[in-house]
């Protein structure tokens, strides 16, 4: 009988004992109540709390962990409803007071998170709200860790998953957009056109500059032949005015018969000219011709020495009828 009890006593001793061994597992903490009050929080690993008088208030969860904020319409601020969901993620730092200075962390959380969110979303445009995403996310991020930080959570991002607003205002903004992008490439492409233009215009400017100084270089050469060609005609005007002043008539002639005689090659030169009729009064130019001879002769003296001037004789006019000399290979000529 003794040896009966004394077993149950055993057994008994051992399930006391058992009942009271606690495992926390890693990333978990489990706070520790004696007949309803916090003491501690066990820690991972093994632990030992005394069945009956204490017991196991709350498994806190530290890992970090994540929230989703339920999609809503929010109105923005030029009165646009936009449809918002998003996450929260979170990591509890203090496991007491998360256990015990909030009822319900999940729902606290979600329900702070999207009040927030109305609060934020509606001080913006909806241009705002579309293109400021991490400026809202910023600004939730702000307010939401600033809320939750008696409750021992650090809430460490706030994603806004989509922002969808309505029909009309997506077609609205696709036609903004495409007139937008319509504009830019008319900007574009007049810019091109005057850059063209500018390019054209200053090419041509440049080309009349090298014109203009061609055509003033060729009129100064030009001016400078003609300058030249005067000079020389004034120089052997001069020498014939001084072979005339001398005495010497027959420098006059050969000046009249040279004249003349360039004047008959013209006419020799001509493709449709066979025959020439002179007046008698031209004919008796032909006269001088016989002076050139003689004139040189009278020049050079027959043997290259110069000679003074004979006396001039009679010139022989050729009257109607009378034929000139003639050329080997020159027209024939009719008086």
């Amino acid at each position: 009988m003794l040896t009966t009890f004394m077993i149950a006593v055993a057994v008994l001793v051992f399930l006391y004992v058992m009942l009271g061994v606690k495992i926390v597992h890693q990333g978990h903490r489990y706070t520790i109540e004696h007949f309803g009050r916090f003491v501690r929080v066990a820690q991972p690993g093994f632990n030992y709390v005394p069945p009956f008088f204490y017991r196991v208030g709350h498994k806190i969860n530290m890992m970090e962990q994540v929230v989703d904020i339920p999609g809503q319409e929010i109105i923005t601020k030029d009165n646009a409803m936009v449809a918002v969901d998003g996450v929260v993620f979170f990591q509890v730092m203090d496991a007491a007071k998360a256990a015990y200075e909030v009822s319900d962390l999940y729902l606290a959380l979600m329900a702070l998170s999207t009040t927030n969110l109305r609060t934020v979303m509606g001080s913006m445009d909806l241009d705002e709200t579309l293109s400021k995403r991490d400026e809202i996310n910023a600004r939730l991020l702000a307010v939401v860790d600033h809320a939750t930080e008696p409750w021992g959570v650090k809430i460490t991002r706030v994603e806004l998953k989509d922002i969808r607003p309505p029909r009309d205002i997506v077609d609205a903004m696709t036609r903004q957009m495409k007139a937008e992008r319509e504009k830019r490439a008319a900007i574009l492409e007049s810019e091109g056109m005057r850059a063209s233009e500018i390019l054209r215009a200053e090419g041509e400017k440049q080309a009349n500059i090298l014109q203009a100084e061609g055509l003033r270089e060729a009129a100064f050469r030009e001016a400078e032949a003609r300058e030249r060609a005067a000079e020389a005609e004034a120089k052997a005007t001069t020498l014939v005015s001084d072979a005339i002043a001398g005495g010497n008539a027959q420098a006059i002639n050969y000046f009249v018969a040279q004249k003349y005689v360039e004047a008959i090659a013209g006419f020799a030169r001509s493709p449709n000219a066979k025959t020439i009729l002179f007046p008698v009064e031209a004919t008796q130019l032909i006269g001088t011709l016989g002076g050139i001879g003689e004139l040189a002769r009278e020049l050079t003296g027959g043997d290259g020495s110069p000679k003074q001037p004979a006396p001039q004789r009679p010139k022989t006019v050729a009257t109607r009828g009378t034929s000139a000399p003639s050329v080997p290979g020159a027209p024939r000529i009719e008086g």
